[in-house]
């Protein structure tokens, strides 16, 4: 780990650096900071799939059936089917080579 994670703070851990910035206003240390520059690449974490309504409230209600958020139902779904057919696949590619 580096000597400091903060140079103003002084901070060796984010909960050390974290508690210097409770008790610490950053217009104390101004003269302190330094101009950077960097670059943020923002990407999503999740991509939507436009449904429509009568099928959006048919996961609802399954969702609540099974006590769960309708987001990980259909998840879940997701994932058994493409486990399902990955295995048909490689059952056909097994059966293929033999």
């Amino acid at each position: 780990m580096k000597k400091s994670k903060s140079s103003i703070s002084k901070g060796r851990s984010y909960a050390e650096i974290g508690e210097y910035w409770d008790k610490h206003d950053l217009s104390d240390v101004w003269a302190k900071t330094r101009k950077v520059e960097f670059e943020v690449v923002a990407e999503p974490e999740a991509t939507y799939y436009p449904v429509s309504k009568t099928l959006s409230d048919q996961i609802e209600l399954e969702a609540r059936k099974h006590g769960v958020r309708s987001d990980r139902l259909v998840r879940t779904w997701l994932e058994q089917k493409i486990k399902e057919r990955r295995s048909k696949s490689s059952t056909r590619l097994s059966a293929k080579n033999v």
